[in-house]
């Protein structure tokens, strides 16, 4: 997504990197932190996973030091408005971000991410945001490829993405979401409907530490 780059903060021989949400931890393994131990367990003598809660407080970026978030806005949008009000796109997506709401769940947290860093005190913070296309249908060949693994997962995992939520939170029958996930996946076949969320990536840097010796 970022064209081959591991990272956009400004960052040259770094000391110690901490991958949180690591995944199958491919990105720490090539430069861990993450909800489930899926990583493999042969690894470079200098990378580590651990199983750990990124919302408890924690200071791991040390002063001068950058933070750099990767974070969605899962608000779908089209260059073109082939997202029509009365698809079953616009409806599962508008219900998904108002309920995801509801249960105290930030659903489109990049756009957030710039705000988050400078009250947390950070520096030169940057902010940048990318397209994620459902489909083939961008002209930019790297889009094109992008799009064609999103629209496989949205494809294959729209089911999973909706049925928790909406049958405990918006009172959906089983058979009213396995409607809505028929009707969704027939509407991103057609070639004339241009969908797309964006990414955030948004880093700075962690201000030094006031030297008070002076001052005593």
């Amino acid at each position: 997504m970022l064209k081959g780059k591991l990272f956009l903060a400004p960052i040259k021989d770094p000391k110690r990197i901490l991958d949180i949400g690591t995944g199958t931890g491919i990105w720490a393994m090539e430069m861990g932190n993450d909800l489930s131990p899926i990583q493999p367990r042969w690894v470079p003598p200098n990378v580590r996973f651990e199983v750990d809660d990124v919302e408890a407080d924690w200071t791991f970026t040390a002063p001068g030091g950058y933070a750099e978030f990767i974070d969605l806005d899962l608000e779908w949008r089209s260059p073109d408005n082939s997202i029509k009000e009365d698809s079953a796109c616009k409806k599962a997506n508008d219900e998904f971000l108002a309920a995801t709401r509801e249960a105290g769940i930030e659903p489109a947290p990049g756009p957030k991410l710039e705000g988050w860093l400078k009250d947390a005190g950070f520096l030169d913070v940057q902010h940048e945001k990318f397209p994620l296309p459902f489909g083939t249908w961008p002209a930019d060949k790297h889009l094109k490829e992008i799009g064609a693994w999103n629209y496989l997962q949205l494809m294959e995992g729209v089911e999973s993405f909706l049925y928790a939520l909406f049958t405990r939170r918006l009172g959906y029958t089983k058979e009213e979401v396995e409607l809505l996930c028929t009707r969704i996946k027939k509407e991103m076949k057609d070639p004339k409907l241009h969908a797309m969320v964006y990414m955030h990536v948004v880093y700075g840097k962690k201000a030094e530490e006031k030297d008070t010796s002076a001052e005593e």
